[in-house]
């Protein structure tokens, strides 16, 4: 094993009080007659913009009160923004073992800022909002990978190294990576699933060995 990619929220991170701004600004834009449509929080994701560039992108038109409120919710959630506690351990402990670590997420603009502040120099970043991409698009797995320079492969009898990611979307953690050669895995922090911690994680996958 050369790599170990993560999801953020969800897995490395989490938002302790959420707002919700921007499904709020698209339920105003549906009081004002506009109707919702699939690609419009693809479109939130794959841009680094902010609520007042949204809003005019999709039409939607914001007093200057609605603007300030959307803007404070976005604030209160940038801030409750936490590393889980088993994130740093996790981390540290696959450092020690000299594999290379990045993360792959679906996030708004605005989020991408925190996540880095709070996560640094890890070996790779794939922030849809920067890279344009979203998961579970191949090319955004294969994005991670070109900025850790590793090639993953489960092809049998491939002598490329392995690669492997966990988040807590089997769509998108999971299922979605192995279409790139990643093996994914799920993360329920529920406990329902085979993995309910990332400390749990490692030491199921036993990079000692890797």
């Amino acid at each position: 094993m050369t790599a170990v990619i993560f999801d953020l929220f969800g897995t490395l991170l989490e938002i302790r009080n959420r707002q919700n701004p921007y499904r709020r600004l698209l339920h105003l834009g549906s009081q004002q007659g506009r109707a919702a449509s699939p690609g419009d929080l693809r479109w939130i994701m794959t841009n680094t913009c902010g609520l007042q560039e949204a809003a005019d992108f999709l039409g939607i038109k914001l007093s200057s009160i609605q603007l300030t409120e959307l803007q404070s919710c976005l604030e209160l959630e940038l801030e409750s923004i936490t590393l889980f506690e088993d994130a740093l351990p996790t981390l540290a402990l696959l450092r020690h073992h000299q594999i290379k670590i990045g993360v792959c997420s679906n996030l708004g603009g605005p989020y991408c800022l925190v996540a880095r502040d709070l996560l640094p120099g890890l070996d790779g970043y794939a922030l849809s909002a920067e890279v344009g991409l979203m998961k579970p698009d191949v090319a955004m797995y294969q994005h991670i990978c070109t900025q850790l320079e590793v090639a993953p492969s489960q092809l049998p009898g491939s002598n490329a190294p392995h690669v492997l990611m966990i988040g807590d979307s089997r769509r998108c953690d999971a299922d979605g990576p192995r279409a790139a050669g990643i093996e994914g895995y799920h993360l329920d922090r529920s406990g329902a699933g085979r993995f309910r911690d990332l400390l749990g994680f490692v030491a199921g996958i036993n990079i000692g060995s890797g």
